[in-house]
């Protein structure tokens, strides 16, 4: 028996042994394909930072390029937002963003830092309503995480973003600290969140990106739905989306229509340009068979209408990572030709 067991745990040995030499093997391989191309990769870090606007705690995940540490130069920031449901990680591990930004600043894109906040189910907007922290608590999302964070006392997304997370990131950061060389992009309800912050806060944005974003949210309202109640919209988002994505966007949008409106990235549009303030860059794309594609054909129609220059496309896909890692890299060279000029 004594010797059954040695001869065993010998065989383990060896083919554990063969394992590590195999995964070792891989591994060099990977560094020497990765050397080959020239791809130096960046470094991500992820970090916590204390947000006024939404009085906890919020995670940030941030990219640092391939030349930070090497160097004392400062970095265009692009800010990339999640989607419904996601987190600070998403860009990351669903959609490659470093990996992505690594192999484009391999190829002579400029090099940005990029940074991804944690938004909740926000639509990175200031609430209709303060929350109701013991419900959420009580009915929390599976993916939530920590419900402390996400059942913020203060739901000012929108100032929590273009100013604590920037504020935050230019202080930590080796940054160029101005709209022009500062850039919002984001999918989804992040999509609707990147164009909302750019014409919201103009001064702050100088570009946005939208992919697959909830561009024109009355876009299932029958016609002449202002002042009226918002049910029959949000009635429609839960029997299409589910009744948590209805819920969610009834309690930051209001009951009635007028609050949906003074959300509508247009409206914020019109308002920037009779205040006078510079307008971002902006550029959107979706998909031919995502659900939010007449939106986002309505949206671009808007602009044109008013004479605001947009790049608009759309290519074949769905509401999904296929789609937004694809085109993610384009929304990173096309922020980088914007916000990266010295």
């Amino acid at each position: 028996m004594r010797r059954d067991r040695e001869v065993t745990r010998a065989a383990t040995t060896a083919r554990l042994r063969r394992v590590m030499a195999a995964a070792l093997a891989l591994v060099s391989c990977l560094a020497s394909a990765v050397h080959a191309q020239g791809v130096r990769p960046g470094r991500v870090v992820t970090d916590s930072l204390w947000s006024y606007a939404l009085g906890t705690y919020k995670h940030v995940v941030v990219y640092l390029p391939p030349s930070y540490d090497r160097s004392a130069a400062r970095y265009p920031v692009a800010y990339y937002l999640h989607g419904w449901s996601g987190d600070e990680w998403n860009w990351v591990k669903s959609g490659h963003l470093d990996t992505s930004m690594d192999t484009l600043a391999a190829r002579g894109t400029p090099e940005m830092i990029l940074v991804m906040p944690d938004g909740d189910d926000s639509w990175w907007v200031t609430s209709n309503s303060l929350p109701d922290q013991a419900g959420c608590l009580r009915s929390l999302p599976s993916y939530a995480g920590d419900g402390r964070a996400y059942c913020v006392p203060w739901p000012h997304y929108d100032d929590y973003v273009a100013y604590d997370v920037v504020r935050w990131v230019d202080a930590k950061f080796r940054t160029k600290a101005d709209r022009a060389h500062r850039g919002v992009a984001g999918l989804s309800m992040g999509g609707y969140g990147a164009m909302l912050l750019a014409l919201q806060y103009p001064e702050v944005f100088g570009a946005a990106a939208s992919h697959s974003g909830v561009l024109w949210p009355l876009e299932w309202a029958p016609a002449g739905v202002l002042n009226r109640p918002a049910g029959s919209v949000d009635s429609t988002w839960s029997r299409i989306y589910g009744n948590a994505v209805g819920r969610s966007i009834r309690a930051v949008s209001g009951s009635d229509t007028t609050g949906w409106f003074a959300r509508d990235p247009v409206h914020l549009l019109d308002r920037a340009r009779a205040r006078g303030a510079p307008l971002p860059a902006l550029k959107a794309d979706c998909g031919t068979s995502d659900p939010f594609l007449a939106g986002n054909r309505a949206f671009r129609q808007a602009l044109t209408t008013r004479g605001v220059p947009v790049v608009f496309d759309e290519y074949p896909g769905a509401h999904d990572w296929n789609f937004w890692r694809t085109h993610g890299r384009e929304s990173l060279a096309w922020l980088a030709s914007r916000i990266a000029a010295p």
